[in-house]
């Protein structure tokens, strides 16, 4: 495993730190007397998503965060776990639900995304930004009410509600912003 400097520690880099793997996600770096620096990171757990502050020392020596991405398939789940297979190798992993987080509110059957794996381990799902989704129940808008401003629930297929325009009915296909949970748009089906 290669040694990384503090000075390394650029925004996306990924890191070990106490045998976890993490993310750094804003960094500053000042130079003290002397030719000495600190660096101030903010940084990611990639097991529990916890943010941290964290200020190292210029003599400090961190690991590389050895993660790999895999494309795999969604293929089923159960009440504790996600179940996913590489498409290449066959190869199946069982993600815990605690560490899927929400991952399972917008994953049908056979789609296609990518599982993060530190030592050989799972360690997070990576969704696409926007999945589309069809409504399989909604209360029927009332009628000449139109206007976008106007919200109701909406179950879709995988079972999570949102909210969604007035004018969205059972059936449509709408695309729901996976780091939110927010309605983006209706999707033209056909």
């Amino acid at each position: 495993m290669s040694s990384l400097s503090i000075t390394e520690l650029k925004k996306g880099t990924l890191f070990q730190w106490e045998g976890k793997p993490f993310r750094v996600v804003a960094y500053n770096q000042k130079v003290i007397g002397r030719g000495g620096s600190i660096v101030n990171v903010r940084i990611k757990s990639l097991i529990d998503g916890k943010v941290l502050e964290k200020t190292f020392k210029g003599s400090d020596q961190l690991d590389r965060a050895d993660v790999i991405t895999q494309n795999v398939q969604y293929l089923y789940r159960d009440d504790k776990a996600l179940f996913f297979m590489n498409e290449t190798n066959f190869e199946q992993f069982k993600v815990p639900v605690d560490i899927a987080h929400d991952a399972a509110s917008y994953l049908k059957e056979g789609d296609q995304l990518q599982l993060q794996l530190f030592n050989g381990q799972p360690i997070n799902v990576e969704l696409p930004k926007n999945v589309p989704l069809k409504v399989t129940y909604t209360e029927t808008a009332v009628k000449g009410d139109t206007s976008s401003s106007i919200t109701k629930n909406a179950t879709l297929e995988t079972g999570v509600t949102i909210k969604v325009p007035a004018f969205v009915k059972r059936g449509d296909v709408v695309s729901v912003d996976t780091s939110t949970g927010a309605y983006r748009e209706r999707v033209k089906t056909g």
